[in-house]
């Protein structure tokens, strides 16, 4: 479960979208409070999710082999052959301009509302519903997995955390080299998709064709 959640996490935090989003709304002109409450949000997301998944377990883990642990495993799977489907599919397709989004440009005057709905709109379900079958063999009794999905959440949260903490810090140094951090996003988002989702998917997919085997 550990190193599941790890590379869940790291392929969350990592992904070019929402942090090429987040950049904008912290060089917008209420940078500091829409970022915070984008950051809150996301955050807020991962936590319901955990929380939801363990309110169905009790906090106990489904035993092995028994029909919900079985059904979590496949349920991995399925998003691990999704992932590696969507990222061969975005490798073969024909290359498209880089530039943001359209929807960017009225990012200037989000309100915290908006960057908070945005969070959510933005959040990778497909590797956060990994990551809450994941949670399914957690248990609540042992302080081992409180730390554990305490971690995962954190870490698939990093990047926003970093950025924010540097804008606030140095809000003059911040906003030009997480600019320069933002076009290199843009210009090789295809690439960082591709890459992320076919690692994940990998990822996900082998261990899930063991789990049910072993």
């Amino acid at each position: 479960m550990v190193l599941d959640l790890m590379v869940i996490g790291t392929a969350i935090t990592l992904g070019p979208v929402h942090n090429s989003a987040f950049i904008l709304l912290l060089s917008s002109p209420r940078g500091v409070r829409q970022g915070l409450a984008f950051l809150l949000s996301w955050l807020a997301n991962l936590i319901t999710v955990i929380t939801l998944v363990m309110l169905l377990t009790g906090g106990q883990p489904p035993a092995r082999h028994s029909a919900p642990s079985t059904a979590a495993i496949v349920a991995k799977l399925v998003i691990g052959l999704a992932l590696l489907l969507y990222g061969a599919y975005r490798h073969r397709r024909p290359p498209r301009p880089h530039g943001p989004p359209r929807w960017t440009a009225r990012i200037d005057n989000a309100s915290p509302l908006t960057a908070a709905a945005l969070a959510w709109l933005l959040q990778p379900w497909a590797l956060v519903g990994a990551g809450a079958a994941t949670a399914l063999d957690a248990s609540l009794s042992t302080l081992t997995d409180w730390l554990v999905l305490t971690g995962y959440c954190v870490l698939a949260t990093l990047s926003l955390i970093v950025m924010e903490m540097y804008t606030v810090r140095a809000p003059a140094v911040a906003n030009a080299r997480l600019t320069a951090l933002r076009n290199w996003l843009e210009q090789h988002q295809e690439q960082l998709v591709v890459t992320l989702s076919l690692l994940v998917g990998l990822w996900l997919t082998a261990r899930s064709i063991y789990d049910l085997v072993a």
